[in-house]
């Protein structure tokens, strides 16, 4: 049997954290930088598909939906269902040839665990138009910045698939942390079993997180 060496507790004076600040109310409204993320509603949902429908947007993906009203209703069933809170990204900008208004992506709060403070974000996706520029960061900062600073999120994680390594520099280039692969993790939209990339942020890195972005945003 090989040798194990157990890692170091990084937090050896931790102290009790309160729960999160939960749920987000309706009205909600976040904003800053290229973008402005409101809570999706089923109004949405043509605007959002339209924007989406790319095979590029889908290839790590699974689920591609083959109508709007297809799309609205699994965002519907993620919100009811598992208590995500889902986000449609506007421009507040114009931004590689889009007007401001324009509807260019989603993402979502995830896997919420209230009493543990945590929770993810991902279903992330972006009309191929805004990749690689401000439009990710901005709304990243935004919903970093809400989890730990309205909702008192101690830990914000993030993860991809394996093979997804244009998602995976892009979360490395928010500040997050690797935290190492979780293998066979979940089933893609081709039957075989992704292995996920896993990221984080916590509570203690946040200031120097937000600092490194808002550089980034506002050179």
């Amino acid at each position: 049997m090989s040798s194990y060496t157990p890692p170091v507790d990084e937090r050896p004076d931790d102290t009790p954290w309160p729960a999160l600040k939960w749920p987000i109310a309706d009205a909600v409204v976040l904003s800053g930088g290229s973008v402005t993320l409101t809570k999706f509603t089923a109004a949405d949902a043509h605007e959002l598909f339209a924007a989406l429908d790319h095979e590029a947007v889908w290839a790590h993906v699974p689920g591609r939906p083959a109508s709007a009203e297809q799309f609205g209703a699994s965002i519907a069933e993620r919100v009811t269902e598992r208590g995500d809170t889902a986000w449609v990204v506007r421009l507040s900008e114009a931004v590689g040839g889009l007007a401001a208004g324009a509807v260019v992506g989603t993402t979502s709060y995830l896997d919420v665990v209230v009493g543990a403070a945590r929770l993810e974000i991902g279903w992330t996706m972006y009309t191929p138009a805004v990749w690689g520029g401000r439009v990710n960061p901005s709304a990243k900062f935004l919903l970093l910045r809400h989890a730990f600073e309205e909702l008192g999120a101690g830990r914000v994680q993030l993860k991809t698939d394996i093979r997804n390594h244009r998602s995976q520099r892009a979360i490395a280039r928010l500040g997050a942390r690797p935290e190492g692969v979780l293998r066979r993790y979940q089933p893609r939209a081709d039957g075989t079993m992704r292995d996920s990339v896993l990221f984080s942020v916590i509570a203690e890195e946040w200031p120097a997180v937000s600092s490194g972005l808002q550089e980034r945003l506002n050179p």
